[in-house]
């Protein structure tokens, strides 16, 4: 098993760009695929942004591709998520999971899941 371990969250004004980090406190985490995922107030928790065990692979949210960049480096045992014209809109907790099969947008495929990191974008 893994423990994700998500930071870097932090107000920032729309337009600007953060970059969230996860790091995994233990375990395998090369044998995961790994997801970022968010939740506004008074809303569901949405898919963002996932990658595979190897990197090879990503998958995004239409509500953030070509802004969102999602990357890992397995020798650090961190995956990242690069967050570029953030909008209000972006605001929310956002949360990293492992999971351990590649169905990138299914939150109960996840077994793991951080705590979260708070992303407030002001206007």
């Amino acid at each position: 098993q893994v423990q994700p371990v998500e930071s870097g969250g932090r107000l920032v004004q729309a337009g600007d760009s953060l970059r969230l980090s996860c790091a995994a406190s233990k375990g395998s985490f090369n044998n995961y695929n790994m997801g970022w995922f968010r939740q506004a107030p008074g809303k569901e928790r949405e898919f963002v942004a996932a990658i595979s065990a190897s990197g090879g692979v990503t998958s995004y949210a239409d509500s953030v591709k070509g802004r969102f960049t999602i990357s890992r480096d397995n020798a650090k045992n961190t995956v990242y998520l690069q967050m570029n014209s953030l909008r209000p809109e972006d605001t929310a907790v956002y949360y990293c999971a492992a999971g351990p099969s590649w169905r990138p947008l299914r939150d109960s495929n996840y077994a793991y899941w951080g705590q979260g990191t708070q992303v407030t974008v002001s206007s």
